[in-house]
């Protein structure tokens, strides 16, 4: 009867054991909630710049175990869980102790709840009843069946409730005391213990006075435990509670957007941002909003020359402003004047132009284009460098007519900016020099980084794990030199000549800006180290009368350089096949004068603009699947004609009034065609294989 009854346990016992491991199979313990955190942008340094609610509006950071100051982890398990190393979720001895002052108290005196049977509760919704306390150690045994003690330990401080929308250690910590749970007081730390046990009875911003009697609770245990030594404990208990939810860091927002989406699941995003340099840009920019009164906004974007990180970004001075979510740093704008310096430097490095050369601004049409300076004067005959400096319109423009509209274009592109035109402009032309194209800051910052690297431009660099760019030259070391050369002598802005200023110990050359209309006032600095664009304006476009580059950025792009580290010496020697001369007389004979294509004064109104004679604007142009070429044929302009699709110049070769381009697939095209003069015309048709 006996050995009967033993089998019958034992085959029990078998049978329970069984349901229970199929059980564990066949209903793991869900950690998805573990998993859904809040996305996190960081700073190089690893300082958060911004965080992001979680899907169901929970602050709910990344954190481990190596993030958090370890006395709070030794007075966590002190206080919660003695034997979290010894049992495998269910401490039995405490469940023991619990149940037997239950009966000898009548009534509940003490929990037997491991940080393991708690971190179940908090993956997923479990009744606080007997059955529901049997479910909790089930999933307990299950999760340390999975889990090692440290990873159960990152859930823990990732999902344990710290009041309202707060979940974790280092959301407390951010939340009350402002700063990361690296390195916590002993009040501080014996706050964030207590205040999982009841979190919104015990919250510090609504009930200090109850949040500081469960902190201080956990402090008189721990002494008693000798965990810390009872004065510890007292002057601790000294301490005040924190009164206030403090907002979470929020910095360089426009970027932090921007990171979120284009690395969508990314837990922790770490940018190449300079902390203490975005926070000193931030500030800056907001004394400098306050002040604008007619409704204009700032964009600042700060790189490293060297590295081209990005070191500080912000895209509107006030994110909160009616308009200040819009990211003005990548919208597209008129750079008036502040493309001049390419214009030149694809000149010098064609060497048909020095610094020093003589050039003529005086009265002269291209075509039906009579460009005028801002002062609707003329200075006559002047140096380059004196043309640069007085940003002169009419030398601009008659070296962009040389180097050709289209190659400055393709300069830009190659070198990593997007364009675009507008209805009046459909393509690269001339008024391009006086800002007849849009760029966005960030790009335009980025192409001026050549001016400091020898010509060469590699893409911007946002976030840490991103290697080097590939490197695109967009003119020669010599080009380079001499627009540094000439620009570290532009004129200052209004009350900066009088001791006030770059520092001494930095040279930089920059260069101003001002759109048709005062609509964008633009300056763009550069020193050996560093290159700081500043755009200022609407919003909306609207222009701001009076507003010049010089004087509206001019000031804000020096205040920038004085918030970055020193850079200790001067720019570099010359290369060694630069030309330093003092005077024109002492160049080439062919460098003395620049000798532009046209200078008579109408000549070119003899010629007509050019007309696409096919395809007409509007045609459906079925394509034939046997030969694909497409003939494009203009009539009139001033020879060569340039081609270019969408934006983009078909090749040099193709320079006629007619010429073959091969489509590659099916949609809308402009096609635009220009003319020596500047000129162009557009088609925009659309494309259809024929069926």
């Amino acid at each position: 009867m006996r050995f009967r009854r033993l089998k019958r346990f034992a085959i029990g016992a078998a049978l329970l054991a069984a349901t229970l491991t199929a059980a564990n199979f066949v209903l793991p313990p869900d950690f998805e909630r573990a998993r859904q955190r809040s996305t996190i942008v960081l700073a190089a340094d690893g300082t958060m710049l911004r965080g992001f609610l979680t899907p169901d509006d929970k602050w709910r950071l990344p954190v481990t175990l190596k993030d958090v100051d370890p006395r709070y982890v030794r007075m966590l398990l002190a206080y919660e869980d003695r034997r979290f190393n010894d049992h495998a979720g269910v401490d039995v001895a405490a469940v023991g102790r619990a149940a037997w002052q239950m009966v000898s108290n009548l009534g509940v005196v003490s929990g037997a709840s491991t940080l393991t049977m708690q971190v179940a509760r908090m993956l997923e919704p479990i009744p606080r009843s007997l059955a529901g306390k049997v479910l909790q150690a089930a999933r307990a045994v299950q999760i340390e069946m999975r889990l090692g003690k440290d990873e159960i330990l990152d859930i823990y401080l990732t999902l344990a409730p710290m009041g309202g929308n707060i979940e974790g250690v280092r959301a407390a910590s951010l939340a009350y005391f402002g700063k990361e749970p690296r390195h916590l007081t002993l009040a501080e730390a014996a706050l964030l213990v207590a205040l999982p046990q009841s979190p919104e009875r015990n919250r510090p911003d609504r009930f200090p006075a109850r949040a500081k009697a469960a902190r201080d609770k956990v402090l008189r245990i721990l002494a008693e435990k000798g965990e810390i030594t009872a004065q510890d404990a007292a002057e601790a208990m000294e301490d005040a509670v924190p009164a206030q939810r403090l907002a979470m860091p929020f910095s360089a927002p426009h970027l932090a957007e921007e990171a979120r989406r284009e690395r969508a699941g990314a837990g922790e995003i770490v940018t190449t941002l300079d902390a203490r340099i975005q926070t000193a840009v931030e500030r800056l920019l907001a004394d400098q909003g306050a002040a604008l009164a007619d409704g204009g906004d700032m964009a600042v974007v700060v790189v490293e020359n060297a590295t081209s990180k990005v070191v500080a970004y912000a895209g509107s001075t006030d994110f909160w402003s009616e308009t200040g979510q819009i990211d003005l740093a990548r919208r597209m704008r008129s750079p008036g004047s502040a493309l001049k310096p390419f214009i030149y430097g694809i000149a010098f490095d064609d060497v048909v132009l020095h610094p020093e050369t003589l050039i003529d601004d005086k009265p002269v049409s291209f075509g039906s284009y009579a460009p005028r300076n801002f002062d609707r004067g003329f200075q006559g005959t002047v140096t380059v460098r004196e043309a640069l400096h007085q940003s002169l319109n009419v030398p601009a423009v008659s070296v962009l007519d040389r180097i050709g509209p289209v190659r400055l274009a393709a300069t830009m592109r190659q070198g990593g900016a997007r364009l675009s035109w507008s209805g009046r402009f459909a393509g690269p032309s001339l008024p391009m020099a006086l800002g007849g194209v849009g760029v966005t800051l960030e790009d335009l910052t980025m192409l001026y980084t050549g001016i400091a690297n020898d010509g060469i431009v590699r893409p911007l660099r946002r976030y840490a794990d991103e290697g080097p760019g590939e490197p695109h030259r967009i003119f020669g070391p010599v080009a380079a030199w001499y627009l540094f050369d000439v620009l570290r002598g532009s004129p200052l802005p209004d009350g900066w000549a009088m001791g006030r200023g770059i520092d001494r110990g930095r040279e930089v050359a920059f260069k101003t800006g001002t759109s048709f209309g005062y609509r964008d006032a633009w300056t763009v600095g550069v020193s050996p180290r560093y290159t700081v664009g500043v755009w200022t304006g609407r919003a909306d476009g609207s222009t701001r009368p009076g507003e010049l580059g010089r004087n509206a950025a001019g000031p804000v792009m020096l205040r920038v350089f004085e918030l970055l580290p020193a850079e200790p010496g001067l720019s570099k020697p010359p290369p060694a096949d630069a030309l330093i001369v003092a005077n024109a007389e002492q160049l080439p004979p062919a460098l003395q004068r620049f000798s532009p294509n046209r200078m008579v004064a109408g000549l070119a109104r003899a010629v007509p603009p050019p007309v696409i004679a096919f395809p007409p604007d509007g045609a459906i142009v079925e394509l034939n699947a046997a030969d694909p070429a497409l003939i494009l044929r203009a009539d009139g302009g001033a020879k060569p004609l340039r081609w270019v699709i969408d934006g983009k110049p078909l090749p040099a070769g193709d320079a006629y009034a007619q010429t073959e381009w091969q489509p590659r697939e099916e949609g809308f095209v402009r096609v635009t065609v220009i003319d020596a003069e500047g000129r162009s015309a557009s088609s925009k048709i659309r494309l259809k294989r024929q069926m």
